[in-house]
């Protein structure tokens, strides 16, 4: 019995000195972390005060008003170089014809407003790849980051008919603009709206081309781990042929435009 109760006590000591020892590691490491992160915190302090941006690499979206559209961008970043990376891309875009001007149905209206002879909407998804260089260094903590861009690549061009609403008299239809359409397409008098988001998914054409696209981004993110600020920009698209976007204006196969971006994202 006396043998039992000593290996009771030897038992229990131990699994208390166990639980100690595992409460001192859990706290030593809790306390490794936090210096960690106050060393890291203090490198990235001096960093920034320093205005150099080190990282290996970044990841950056933006979102984009342009001369003639819209679009949105993601790029990745990896550093090869003090000042320079290279730059990976996808970005969707839509170009519209600067002659386009939305149409009201009237106060008492119920259907669609309409952009009066759009024969096409036209979007664009682009894959790119391209250089970043470092202008610019930051300065200070306060300061600010300019860097300089360019890429090229892959674009692909769709077009998405645009349809209208007409009355016909005792009905209404939808039409878009064709040979045996076009003067009822391009009769305000029956036009009725816009055929609205839905319509045309399923007619879809297929335009391959080409892109280049050079910019300026402009960075004042906090620390050297975030990216924001904004990006100024010019670009231009070429198509395997001509694009039809309004019935009285002219077919382009080469679109010019500039943009500017907000951007944001981080570095690690």
């Amino acid at each position: 019995m006396k043998r039992f109760i000593v290996l009771v006590i030897a038992v229990t000591c131990g699994l208390s000195l166990f639980a100690q020892d595992s409460t001192k590691r859990k706290k030593s490491s809790r306390s490794e972390k936090r210096e960690e992160r106050r060393e890291r915190t203090n490198a990235l302090v001096k960093q920034e005060e320093e205005g150099a941006l080190i990282y290996n690499k970044q990841n950056v979206f933006g979102v984009e008003l342009r001369t003639n559209g819209y679009g949105f961008f993601y790029d990745f970043g990896r550093l090869k170089a003090r000042r320079r990376a290279s730059l990976y891309s996808i970005e969707f875009t839509e170009i519209k014809d600067p002659k386009e001007e939305k149409t009201p149905t009237g106060f008492f209206s119920i259907g669609n407003p309409y952009i009066f002879g759009k024969v096409n909407n036209f979007y664009q998804l682009k894959f790119g790849y391209g250089q970043q260089y470092l202008l610019g260094q930051k300065g200070n903590k306060n300061g600010v980051a300019v860097i300089g861009t360019y890429q090229g690549g892959l674009a692909l061009g769709f077009l998405r008919p645009y349809y209208v609403e007409i009355d016909e008299g005792n009905e209404t239809r939808m039409i878009k603009y064709s040979e045996r359409d076009s003067s009822k397409f391009l009769d305000q008098s029956i036009i009725r709206g816009g055929g609205g988001l839905a319509k045309g998914w399923d007619e879809l054409e297929l335009k391959p081309g080409i892109f280049a696209k050079g910019a300026l981004r402009f960075d004042w993110g906090r620390y050297n781990e975030m990216v924001y600020g904004v990006e100024l920009g010019f670009s231009v698209e070429a198509y395997s042929n001509k694009t039809s976007l309004l019935a009285y204006a002219k077919d382009h196969r080469v679109f010019y435009q500039g943009h500017l971006a907000l951007i944001f994202g981080r570095r690690k």
